[in-house]
């Protein structure tokens, strides 16, 4: 149970040995080849897909044969000599095997998977003695150590299955209940009582599986041993001091490290007495050459003048421009403006006198007698 929980490990096992129990099928291997079709060639402006013959129907002239047409074949059909199944390394499903048992012991990841085991004084659950010779006895027993809301919930957790796989085999599902692992001295009877409750399944403790102990490759599922199954798994496994009585060659998977808190570790006495001093560079001169023109520091070190030249040009452009300020403010002053405005004045001035002028004449003309609205000189010369 001190073996360390690999997650990655027990996903990649499971995933491998799921393909396994794949059935192999395919697809007809004719299917969308026996149409009647042939292609029309080169010269009719058209590709040389093959075209269904005939004609009249809209399907006559159709493309087939090939994956991009409607109709035709797949591509790739699949066929019955794929490699359906994987294989996976022993010592990988043996470590994948021990690190599911010790996530089944881990509270938190049991209750994560969704298991009601708030009522079970301790994980993993084991049961000494029990005898069961027919199904009620175990079942309250069961009741009795805190697992009959688990199995309340496999009850109610029945439902339709999705998808098409209702048609196909099983329409229903079911959420997975404990999972009873027994041992060869135990009792054929409680095998039997086990396996007829609703949502548990049974295991032997020498052909512990995977498939089992993590479904659908999530680790912590609810495990309930016998006493007898308990004391089998160090001999079916073996320790960090003796070697596994069934597994030949096989040691337990450990763990690198017994502090992953690294920082603590680094910053220890003793990791900080042994460790030489940190290094230092001291930069005995600048290698890297600087271009003056855009490097002011690199300027002022050539040409002290450089920092009061940029002063003065700084000065002279302010006084530039100030200069400037004063003259376009003396541009826009009144005199100009009062000026301006005479001149207006005196040519409106003008124009006004020069149209009383001219009323004044042909008023006078008029009472002389001279004039009369109408008569111009073009009508006396005609």
């Amino acid at each position: 149970m001190t073996t360390p929980i690999r997650n990655d490990l027990v996903h990649f096992v499971h995933s491998q040995l799921a393909k396994n129990r794949r059935q192999a099928h395919a697809v007809f291997f004719k299917a969308g080849a026996e149409h009647s079709a042939e292609s029309w060639g080169t010269g009719r402006a058209v590709a040389r897909i093959p075209r269904i013959s005939g004609s009249g129907t809209s399907r006559a002239g159709q493309a087939t044969f090939g994956n991009m047409c409607r109709k035709a074949r797949m591509f790739a059909p699949l066929k019955v000599w794929r490699k359906w199944h994987a294989k996976c390394n022993l010592t990988m499903r043996r470590h994948a095997v021990a690190s599911a048992l010790s996530a089944s012991a881990c509270t938190p990841l049991v209750m994560a998977r969704g298991h009601r085991v708030e009522e079970v004084a301790e994980l993993p659950l084991v049961l000494d003695g029990v005898k069961a010779d027919k199904t009620k006895d175990l079942l309250a027993t069961l009741n009795k150590f805190g697992a009959g809301p688990e199995l309340m919930k496999v009850d109610k957790s029945k439902s339709m299955r999705n998808g098409q796989g209702k048609y196909r085999y099983s329409r229903y599902v079911r959420s997975k209940g404990p999972l009873v692992i027994y041992n060869d001295d135990d009792s054929e009877n409680l095998v039997k009582a086990a396996r007829n409750i609703m949502g548990i399944d049974v295991c032997n403790v020498n052909r512990l599986n995977i498939l089992q102990l993590a479904p659908g490759g999530h680790l912590g599922r609810f495990l309930i041993f016998t006493s007898s199954a308990f004391k089998q798994l160090d001999n079916v496994f073996g320790d960090f001091t003796k070697a596994s009585t069934q597994k030949s060659g096989y040691t337990l998977n450990r763990s690198i490290m017994t502090c992953a808190d690294l920082s603590t570790i680094i910053n220890s006495d003793g990791v900080q007495a042994v460790l030489r001093a940190e290094k230092t560079s001291v930069r005995i001169h600048d290698k890297s050459k600087k271009n003056p023109l855009t490097n002011a520091a690199a300027m002022h070190k050539l040409n002290p003048f450089a920092k009061k030249k940029v002063e003065l040009l700084k000065a002279a452009d302010a006084k530039r421009h100030a200069a400037r300020k004063a003259t376009l403010k003396a541009k826009k002053t009144n005199k100009r403006k009062i000026v301006r405005n005479k001149a207006s004045q005196a040519l409106q001035q003008g124009l006004t006198d020069s149209f009383a002028a001219a009323d004044k004449m042909l008023a006078d003309e008029e009472a002389a007698g001279n004039y009369r609205p109408g008569d111009n000189s073009s009508e006396g010369e005609e």
